[in-house]
């Protein structure tokens, strides 16, 4: 039998994965891209949960980048609380809309190099903007999907520019932010840290649990 080349036994395998996850979409309530892009900023240690309650009164407060660039650092602190991280979460906000006025007319720009220009955006946070908020392809590592990714055998890195790059090469372009749901949704529901769900996964045959104790 012909052996299968990685990208294939990827797809393969990536296409299994969003049967059984077929709900996966980004967690985080938004209607437009800087909701998007202060919600993402927010999410840093911080559960998707927590930040869509907090960003359902931050929203109405802050309707636009100028608000935000305006606004009271006490009290944008005294906002954003309960995300943790308060202080250095309020200071990238103010941060980011300033340059968002300053240079984009107080709109969020449409490319990596553009969004990771703006203070407390890193390529995570960029790429969770290009891919929900502008159909831009975007391939969003976090620790489940750096988690999965390693236990599939996809990537062999721990720096998650470079797991980003390695999951890029081998995954086709389109499918790289419905990808990056996928996966955490796996990591979430079923390859956990720290020990996977094996019996449970969909996957199991395909998949060299690189990292994994293998039961006997």
């Amino acid at each position: 039998m012909t052996q299968m080349k990685p990208r294939q036994e990827a797809g393969r395998v990536l296409a299994i994965l969003e049967q059984v996850h077929a709900d996966a979409r980004i967690a985080l309530n938004f209607t437009n891209p800087l909701e998007l892009l202060v919600a993402t900023i927010l999410s840093a240690q911080c559960t998707d949960v927590r930040v869509n309650l907090v960003t359902r009164e931050l929203f109405r407060k802050y309707p636009h980048a100028r608000a935000y660039a305006e606004a009271d650092l006490g009290q944008l602190e005294q906002d954003i609380r309960s995300t943790g991280f308060f202080r250095n979460k309020a200071k990238s906000l103010i941060g980011c809309a300033s340059a968002l006025v300053e240079r984009h007319g107080g709109e969020v720009p449409r490319t990596m190099e553009e969004l990771t220009a703006l203070p407390g955006v890193g390529r995570k946070t960029a790429n969770v903007v290009l891919g929900n908020a502008f159909g831009v392809p975007g391939m969003v590592v976090d620790t489940h999907v750096g988690r999965v990714a390693t236990r599939l055998g996809w990537t062999r890195e721990s720096d998650p520019g470079k797991i980003e790059l390695d999951l890029c090469r081998l995954l086709a372009k389109e499918k790289w932010t419905q990808a990056s749901h996928v996966l955490i949704f796996h990591g979430r529901r079923i390859c956990k840290a720290p020990v996977p769900l094996c019996s449970s996964c969909p996957v199991f045959e395909l998949c060299p649990r690189v990292g994994v104790k293998k039961s006997k």
